[in-house]
């Protein structure tokens, strides 16, 4: 966004209202509150964002619609459709619609051929998404481009300058408390490895998310903490500060991902990595290069390369991390990302 504007672009942006709203005005951006469930899977309900949109769009007369997240897409793109207003989408992972075949999944994939036929560029984060659309006859060919995920600031997430001193080593999950994100089997391959191997913690960074269908309960989360097996550390505005404390980045999701952001911000940091061998996770990792691939839903190969992890020598972990930052520098840098936006608007613009 900011790029854009500082290029002569007026930018506003539309979304739920959060916390976070209210920071767009420090930066001249017009904040226009979305109303929607972000959780919701009933497209009955849902197909009244298509009005909200329009009204919408209706009143701010955009030139051009960047969109993004799945209810984005599919109702923004049909309400730019409608208004014959350029959309460009950003498909950043295709989330729990697609884990199981069922009725919902089927009413979404048509959903995402209605909405995108018209679409004056489709942005995908990884290679399955993208293959996956055009096999399926979802999208046009042509109109499709691939992006590195959504890319990560090199120049903020950097290694750390000095070595930290550890009595533990730090295991550490970056992400929504999602049990598709694997979060029930690293607890259960952490419970395992601590049997072995007392000094190793585990830590879990990120909202816990009640209304989603997946959600950890705080419950549960509660009894893993009280028993030992983590240590939850909530929310946080400054990830970069317990990713560089943190020995190895683990992440076995089985969530249909983009490119995991909290991957990449791991890799810039320079930390070794242990994720699942699925869609969008294998894009960070080079397995053995800068960190270990696992089977989804697997405990034990989660333990197993997770010990793997721990009795390499502190110098093989940190050659492990330099080749992370070196993949992320060569194929993630989000100016990457920016570029390839800004080419995208200025074909919407002649």
């Amino acid at each position: 966004m900011l790029h854009l504007q500082n290029l002569g672009y007026e930018i506003i942006a539309v979304a739920p209202l959060d916390d976070y709203s209210s920071r767009f005005a420090a930066h001249g951006i017009q904040f226009y509150e979305m109303p929607m469930d972000n959780k919701g899977t009933n497209p009955l309900k849902d197909s009244l964002l298509i009005f909200r949109f329009v009204l919408l769009f209706l009143k701010l007369k955009p030139g051009c619609i960047l969109s993004y997240t799945p209810k984005c897409n599919i109702y923004g793109a049909l309400a730019a459709s409608f208004l014959n207003i350029p959309i460009i989408n950003n498909v950043s992972g295709l989330g729990t619609a697609f884990i199981r075949e069922n009725l919902v999944t089927k009413i979404v994939k048509w959903l995402y051929i209605v909405s995108l036929r018209k679409s004056a560029k489709i942005f995908f984060q990884n290679k399955d998404d993208l293959s996956l659309f055009i096999d399926k006859g979802l999208v046009k060919a042509e109109l499709t481009g691939l992006l590195p995920g959504s890319g990560v600031d090199v120049h903020r997430f950097t290694p750390a300058e000095n070595s930290i001193p550890r009595t533990k080593f730090v295991f550490l999950l970056v992400a929504r408390m999602l049990k598709d994100k694997g979060i029930a089997e690293l607890v259960e391959a952490t419970q395992l490895l601590k049997k072995q191997y007392s000094h190793i913690e585990c830590q879990l960074l990120g909202f816990l998310d009640a209304k989603n269908p997946s959600a950890v309960s705080s419950k549960e989360m509660q009894a893993w903490v009280k028993e030992g097996l983590v240590n939850y550390l909530g929310v946080s505005d400054s990830v970069v500060d317990f990713l560089r404390q943190a020995d190895c980045v683990v992440l076995p999701s089985y969530y249909r991902e983009g490119v995991p952001r909290s991957l990449l911000e791991a890799a810039s940091v320079g930390k070794p990595i242990i994720t699942t061998d699925a869609v969008g996770c294998r894009e960070v990792v080079d397995d053995g290069i800068n960190g270990y691939l696992c089977e989804p839903r697997n405990v034990d190969d989660l333990k197993a390369k997770m010990e793997k992890m721990l009795l390499l020598s502190e110098a093989e972990r940190v050659q492990m991390g330099y080749k992370g930052r070196e993949k992320v520098l060569r194929q993630f840098d989000e100016q990457i990302v920016i570029d390839r936006y800004v080419q995208a608007i200025e074909h919407v613009y002649g």
